[in-house]
């Protein structure tokens, strides 16, 4: 029982003697800071001080490139018709040369490229093609001093910072206009029309970001923090699947400069650009009655209406009432889809086309060329 009570008293004793010490050193440490402040002040502010700021924004970038983008005036029977955007991406010792969407020149006869400085001058169309939406145009090489950095949106990472700088809206207002925003996806196949209609009837694969894109800044460059092009701004998704008055903000799409390119130096040459045909005549299933799709057995893929005599189709083996369901191995759903898949061909190459017929799905091989013979 003493022992009991000797231990006792001792923890009783240790508790006391810590929570004692506990409001000692408390109180010790708080007048050390209230009659001595400057040393913890100090710590403090050494503190603030090692914090950086390391975004500095675009405003280099956005010189190298500046004077090389103009203002495309668009001009049908002397009248102002539309504006557009585009940039000088080359120059030799004769010409200069200036990229943009063919939809933006499409429907003029006379097209003036406006220059930071004001100077307009007349170009020449040296060719356009529409399913690309890529056009070249061409003036004398001493009226440019600036061209434009190309790079690589394959290099581009999704969430790199880039900016558009275009003429939205109002050229004579707003030219020059730079958006800023990042590299939202890349790959994405996005359908457009190309005859000015809300239906899509092709695809395109592009580059998508959420810098703002409006009516005027098409064919100015998608630039990255580097100064350099990696696409050209081209449509902006104001409807899917929504009705016709629905818009989607932060999505705006740009055609990979390394596609442009490509195109554009055959445009430079004098040389078309040709692509592989199917030689039929079709439709969606999906826009078909409804009664008809019951009947057909399928409810999506694109229905041949006519094999035209000797075409390509008609030499596979496909017939007037067959379904295309697949494109080499890829569900084809819309023609816009088919005609992406077979655009993604060169003339002369073979493609795997399936069908449904009466019932049964068999597999045709198509050897392409650029028409039927």
């Amino acid at each position: 029982m003493e022992r009991k009570e000797k231990n006792g008293m001792s923890t009783a004793k240790v508790v006391v003697i810590a929570i004692v010490m506990f409001f000692v050193g408390a109180g010790g440490l708080y007048a050390l800071m209230y009659f001595y402040p400057d040393p913890f002040v100090k710590t403090i502010s050494e503190e603030i001080k090692n914090v950086t700021i390391t975004d500095t924004g675009l405003a280099d970038a956005v010189d190298k490139i500046y004077d090389a983008v103009v203002v495309v005036k668009t001009y049908k029977n002397n009248q102002l018709y539309s504006t557009g955007t585009g940039f000088v991406y080359k120059k030799d010792d004769h010409l200069a040369y200036i990229l943009t969407n063919n939809h933006v020149i499409e429907s003029g006869d006379s097209i003036v490229a406006e220059f930071t400085d004001g100077r307009q001058i007349e170009t020449t169309v040296e060719g356009s093609d529409v399913y690309s939406d890529i056009a070249v145009l061409s003036l004398d090489a001493k009226e440019v001093s600036k061209v434009a950095e190309m790079g690589s949106s394959e290099e581009a990472r999704v969430g790199d910072t880039v900016f558009t700088v275009g003429a939205p809206i109002d050229a004579s207002a707003y030219s020059g206009t730079v958006t800023r925003g990042i590299l939202s996806g890349k790959n994405r196949l996005v359908g457009v029309s190309t005859e000015n209609s809300n239906v899509s009837d092709m695809m395109m694969s592009v580059l998508q970001t959420d810098a703002a894109i409006n009516s005027g800044n098409s064919g100015g460059p998608l630039v990255n923090a580097n100064g350099e092009v990696i696409g050209i701004t081209s449509l902006k998704l104001s409807s899917s699947g929504l009705s016709s008055t629905a818009s989607i903000e932060g999505m705006g799409f740009a055609i990979p400069i390394e596609t442009a390119l490509n195109y554009a130096e055959k445009l430079e040459n004098g040389e078309s650009i040709e692509r592989p045909v199917l030689g039929i005549e079709m439709i969606n299933v999906s826009d078909m009655y409804y009664s008809t799709i019951i009947k057909l057995g399928v409810t999506s893929g694109v229905y041949v209406n006519k094999v035209q005599d000797n075409s390509p189709a008609k030499a596979g083996g496909m017939q007037n009432g067959d379904v295309i369901v697949e494109v080499d191995d890829q569900e084809v759903s819309n023609l816009a889809y088919l005609r992406y898949l077979l655009y993604n061909h060169d003339i002369g190459d073979s493609m795997k086309v399936t069908v449904y017929r009466n019932g049964d799905y068999k597999d045709l091989e198509i050897h392409l060329t650029e028409k039927a013979s």
